[in-house]
């Protein structure tokens, strides 16, 4: 191929093309209804798709209308100025009162004081004096209850605590407990590695209307008691000046309708649960139900009862429930006594020894209620 000095070489496809709309420019296009700015950026955008090399912004500054382009250009080249210029500060503190500031610029009131050797310096998020006051005060007193080398411990840290805490409570609380830190743990949404003080009242209500679909009221009342304890705990250790849980309302619990068997229906459950011969447990069972219907106890109070609890020459029974700490005595009703004997006749009353093997037979007796077809079972 022969080279040619650039002056003589033939047009190329771009210069081709701007001539060409050029042309139609002048003339006012094809069908002479399309303005100028509408041509020069239609051909500004087909060169550009094709041959951008070639196609230069000062090409178009040579051979087309330059206003349109001088117009961006300047336009654009304000905003990066505007950009790259840095915005002065205005104003300064000046000092007010005793750990009271105030921003010359915006008028807005700032605490700044030292809290175990520490700088702290906060917005009181008002141009009002006196409201300023009133708020340096709060800030001075929460930072009072605070513990700087606990300062930072996260949520994570605060739930371990809570855990290694559990053993304060009954076996059925421990039991709940750990089911809501399980669940807590496995939805929290913001992540646990997050500081104890940064966690809000709004994250926790976000958190609990997303379980409570899946909730009774009682069930709901658990999970905010579990996360009212849990932010208490923060306190204790000053981790936190003021618990975002403490507003968090429990829910007013439904009272179910219990339906109470007959006498009848009463001794034909115990016969019932007595006879099952494929069920280990069914005498056990039987037993437990039994002395609960004389006696008028539920399984809390039957699960520690012990063999020196029934005085048979007192005539009473004492009984203790651990969930509350609170113990009472019962005597022993007539038609509990026979009952009784006949446990003492098998060796089940023993110095020392838990009388019933069975801590809880709701199995036992749901499974008889529906073999009998009470009514009772079938809510």
């Amino acid at each position: 191929m022969r080279w040619l000095p650039k002056a003589q070489q033939p047009p190329g496809r771009a210069e081709q093309g701007i001539e060409h709309s050029l042309s139609l420019l002048w003339d006012g296009g094809a069908d002479r209804n399309r303005t100028c700015d509408l041509l020069i950026a239609n051909e500004t955008l087909y060169q550009l798709s094709y041959d951008p090399n070639q196609f230069t912004c000062r090409h178009l500054y040579e051979t087309a209308e330059q206003t349109i382009f001088r117009f961006h250009d300047s336009l654009s080249r304000g905003i990066f100025q505007r950009m790259n210029k840095s915005h002065p500060r205005s104003g300064e503190f000046r000092r007010v009162a005793e750990n009271l500031f105030r921003y010359s610029s915006s008028g807005v009131y700032y605490a700044r004081f030292q809290n175990n050797g520490k700088d702290i310096s906060r917005s009181l998020r008002t141009t009002d004096r006196a409201l300023a006051k009133r708020r340096l005060a709060d800030e001075l007193e929460n930072a009072s209850k605070l513990d700087v080398k606990v300062g930072k411990m996260t949520l994570e840290e605060l739930l371990r605590l809570y855990e290694e805490r559990l053993g304060q409570y009954a076996p059925k609380t421990i039991a709940t407990r750990q089911s809501i830190l399980k669940s807590f743990k496995e939805t929290w949404p913001y992540g646990l590695n997050i500081p104890v003080h940064s966690v809000s009242t709004g994250q926790l209500e976000l958190w609990l209307a997303s379980r409570r679909a899946h909730f009774k009221n009682a069930t709901y009342n658990e999970y905010a008691r579990f996360l009212r304890h849990l932010f208490e705990l923060a306190l204790k250790f000053r981790v936190i000046a003021t618990s975002p849980a403490a507003g968090l309302k429990g829910l007013r619990v439904e009272t179910p309708i219990r339906t109470t068997p007959t006498w009848e229906q009463f001794r034909a459950l115990v016969a019932d649960i007595r006879v099952q011969r494929f069920s280990v447990d069914a005498r056990d069972s039987a037993d437990l139900v039994e002395f609960m219907g004389l006696a008028g106890v539920g399984t809390a109070e039957c699960a520690n009862l012990m063999g020196e609890h029934i005085d048979f020459a007192a005539n009473r029974i004492t009984v203790y429930r651990l969930k509350t700490d609170t113990g009472y005595t019962i005597p022993i009703f007539p038609q509990l006594l026979p009952f009784l004997q006949t446990l003492q006749a098998k060796g089940q009353i023993q110095q020392g020894q838990k009388i019933f093997k069975i801590r809880d037979p709701k199995k036992s007796l749901t499974a008889a209620c529906k073999r009998l077809k009470l009514p009772l079972c079938q809510r």
